[in-house]
């Protein structure tokens, strides 16, 4: 994929022409996402800039939804506080948000058990029913059969003596009944690149990027994803989830520590997209959920 990357000066102008209050702050490229460049701005904002073709839709129904969100979430989130329109100098929406302090958990993951009950709190304030133009994901929140034809493929990065009981939970996973309620929000890509943490503890929530109405499991599977061992039972009772979607919950974290793995060994080849964090990331998910199966 090419990826459109613009460099400080044009940043700068950017702001100097739509925004020129926030035109005085420092400015300094950090670490983003797939989708977009990051800058921080200043101590207490961010400037998103999209570099990918589907990255401004994104950012459009970030805009929308994170502040009518935001309130409601008991972590910081980075709330978009202005919009900067396509230009002739840069022809892509894109957004000023509140930054959330805090390390990458694929650099610093959580190590604090208590965090169980936190994050329960965070998706229990977010998974409230979705309005009817909620935003819809063909790859979130819906169900799992959707990936059941990805999954060998998958399967090829994972450890040789763990396919074949990955398989087992995956299996279990869609025979669970599935979720026949109101859709919820949901985050949608809850990975320890999208989290950020403070000493251990979880800090923060970043990346909405793939928010959408749908089935909460896919946001559960952080129970193993990013949870420390021994935690995703404390998680699970203070979240108060039924047993379906818990199954549920274990095939989308299957699905997310295969990614991470995968997107790992593409770092430590060298590979365009790749994340060299993610691998020992998911390894150590993957060892949770099978250790909790």
């Amino acid at each position: 994929m090419d990826l459109l990357e613009i460099d400080e000066s044009t940043v700068r102008t950017l702001l100097t022409e739509q925004h020129p209050d926030l035109a005085v702050h420092h400015l300094r490229l950090v670490d983003g996402g797939w989708d977009n460049q990051q800058w921080r701005l200043g101590d207490e904002l961010a400037v998103r800039i999209p570099r990918t073709p589907r990255a401004p839709e994104l950012l459009r129904m970030e805009q929308r939804w994170l502040p009518v969100l935001a309130p409601g979430l008991p972590l910081p989130v980075p709330t978009p506080v202005r919009v900067g329109e396509p230009s002739e100098r840069f022809p892509r929406t894109w957004t000023i948000t509140t930054w959330v302090a805090g390390e990458p958990a694929d650099r610093a993951p959580i190590t604090d058990l208590g965090d169980a009950d936190v994050l329960a709190g965070f998706l229990t304030a977010l998974h409230q029913d979705a309005p009817a133009d909620a935003p819809i994901n063909p790859s979130r929140g819906v169900p799992l059969k959707a990936y059941e034809a990805d999954l060998e493929k998958w399967l090829t990065n994972a450890p040789d003596d763990r396919a074949d009981e990955l398989r087992a939970v995956w299996a279990d996973a869609l025979s669970a009944p599935e979720w026949d309620r109101a859709p919820v929000w949901v985050h949608g890509d809850l990975h320890p690149a999208n989290i950020v943490t403070a000493n251990g503890s979880l800090a923060g929530v970043i990346d909405f990027g793939e928010l959408c109405a749908g089935d909460p499991a896919v946001d559960l599977a952080s129970a193993w994803v990013l949870l420390p061992d021994g935690a995703a039972d404390r998680f699970f009772a203070a979240y108060a989830a039924d047993d379906a979607t818990i199954r549920r919950a274990r095939g989308w974290a299957v699905f997310r520590t295969l990614a991470l793995i995968s997107i790992g060994l593409a770092g430590d080849r060298g590979l365009p997209g790749g994340k060299p964090t993610w691998r020992p990331a998911g390894e150590a998910a993957l060892a949770r959920l099978l250790a909790s199966a």
